[in-house]
């Protein structure tokens, strides 16, 4: 296939097609007449030799072979704009670059707040978009990396690829302020009997601190299992749940919620937050820029120092 025969404005076609589901909703969303993106649909059809969108009934599917592209597409599209964004010298102070990171609500509420007031201050062009994990990214995470700058990820979950350590954290377990089978302290008694709500548990998806304790024999009794470290809360509050969440969010939270902070009663290894980027970004100047921010931006949540 030669690329040269190729109009790489269908790229950007394919991927608000396979989003919309509609033609008159992406021409719309594209600022383009219907009869014009109806013909980049129908070019788009001859290339792959495939319909794309089947109807049924009012309404439009993927085909199979579409539901396969929906993913590639967004990532290609992310990294030609990456291309083209790209710039011998890099100027905060005048750059309009958008940067893209994967990170945990956590992430995003200890430490991206201060990330955008350096870029406030320092590179008012510069926007950050910080976008959630997806449940495969640390599958194949060299893959996901291709379309983004960055996914903030702990230690442990991530080999082989550039990194930088950002900051160390503890984990605590936190109660509803009025849980009386908790006393002053938490027992082993207590995790081993009381109910859990957990985030992020699964085969793939868990808590280095839940897995140590699983390594003790004891299994928590997990009644509820959310995606979302700030959601924590509304399921404890009023409750005898447990949680299990990390020192800095665990302070913010129980300043805002009826919660208590408590140690946990076996020897938790605290929880490594690090940048981790592709290869081909490490000489990049724009993104050594971003690196040199997320670190300076880090130190003041490292409980090492």
């Amino acid at each position: 296939m030669k690329l040269s025969n190729l109009d790489l404005n269908l790229l950007v076609s394919l991927d608000v097609l396979l989003e919309e589901r509609s033609v008159t909703r992406a021409a719309a969303r594209l600022g383009l007449s219907q009869p014009a993106l109806s013909g980049a649909l129908a070019r788009l059809r001859r290339h792959f030799d495939d319909p794309l969108l089947v109807r049924s009934g009012n309404t439009s599917e993927l085909s199979p072979l579409a539901q396969a592209l929906r993913l590639r597409t967004a990532h290609a599209l992310k990294e030609v704009e990456r291309v083209f964004a790209s710039e011998a010298v890099f100027d905060p102070a005048t750059s309009t670059r958008t940067f893209t990171l994967h990170a945990s609500d956590y992430a995003m509420a200890v430490l991206g707040p201060r990330v955008a007031q350096v870029l406030e201050d320092r590179a008012p062009g510069v926007m950050l978009r910080f976008e959630n994990h997806p449940n495969t990214v640390t599958d194949s995470p060299t893959d996901w990396l291709r379309g983004m700058d960055g996914m903030i990820v702990p230690r442990g979950y991530v080999f082989d690829l550039p990194s930088s350590d950002l900051f160390t954290d503890e984990w605590v377990c936190v109660v509803d302020q009025d849980n009386d089978a908790v006393g002053a302290a938490l027992t082993m008694t207590d995790v081993a009997e009381l109910p859990w709500v957990l985030t992020h548990h699964g085969p793939t998806r868990f808590l280095s601190a839940v897995r140590q304790l699983e390594q003790l024999g004891i299994e928590p009794r997990v009644q509820a299992v959310v995606e979302s470290f700030l959601a924590l809360p509304f399921y404890i509050v009023g409750t005898r749940r447990l949680g299990l969440i990390q020192r800095h969010l665990a302070d913010m939270l129980a300043a805002r919620h009826r919660l208590r902070v408590l140690a946990c009663p076996w020897d938790v290894v605290p929880v490594v937050q690090a940048l981790w980027w592709h290869p081909l970004q490490t000489r990049e100047p724009g993104h050594a820029w971003l690196r040199s921010v997320l670190t300076e931006t880090s130190r003041h949540l490292d409980r090492r120092t």
